[in-house]
């Protein structure tokens, strides 16, 4: 295995440049109308909750709202990190192969979630798996992740991005994480999430297990 150090880590704070007031003012709107959101479901649940409940709670006007979320689903559904680990991704050693670098950037990603409050990442898992119109929408966006995905593997392997081969290895690893993150949900969380990502990329790598775990 190569060496899997001396790359920055786009994911990690430390090592972005400060942001400038406006971008501070918007993370902490976003931020607001999420934890408006997660509260309003805890309290009376997901279909309960309006938009105009959310920004009353979240002191903004429901317009603020969709100017920032397009739909309810979307505050749910979080894809910020998206670009990010597509750059994380670039920044990987050259020699370093395709799946190791996908696992190194993995693991960044589960840790940076782990600094998230574990009941709202829960939560975000539990809505992904329960309520149709959340998963809906989390099938739709695996698109815009599969084609930024498609960059990075086009790059690496020096095929065209809107090549058969580039697109079904990008949308496997997109659905092989989306399918990992189902099962943590399905089953109550009981299982270790990092464990359950590892086992869908040895999927991806190796093909199915000879015998069931």
């Amino acid at each position: 295995m190569t060496s899997m150090t001396a790359a920055r880590s786009p994911l990690s704070p430390a090592d972005r440049p400060p942001l400038g007031l406006r971008e501070r003012k918007k993370i902490k709107t976003r931020e607001a109308i999420r934890a408006a959101t997660y509260a309003l479901i805890g309290e009376q649940g997901y279909d309960a909750t309006t938009i105009e409940q959310i920004a009353e709670r979240a002191e903004v006007s429901p317009s603020t709202v969709f100017r920032y979320f397009p739909t309810k689903e979307d505050i749910v559904l979080t894809d910020e990190y998206d670009p990010l680990m597509l750059e994380e991704l670039r920044a990987r050693p050259a020699d370093e192969t395709w799946m190791d670098s996908v696992r190194y950037v993995m693991h960044r990603a589960m840790d940076v979630m782990t600094q998230e409050d574990p009941e709202v990442v829960r939560t975000r898992a539990h809505l992904s798996a329960q309520v149709p119109a959340v998963r809906a929408r989390m099938i739709e966006s695996m698109s815009e992740t599969g084609r930024l995905l498609r960059r990075a593997i086009a790059e690496r392997s020096g095929l065209p991005a809107d090549s058969l081969e580039v697109r079904v290895s990008a949308m496997s690893l997109v659905g092989g994480l989306m399918e990992a993150n189902m099962c943590w949900a399905e089953n109550g969380f009981r299982d270790d999430l990092r464990d359950l990502v590892d086992r869908a990329l040895d999927v991806l790598e190796h093909g199915l297990p000879t015998e069931n775990r």
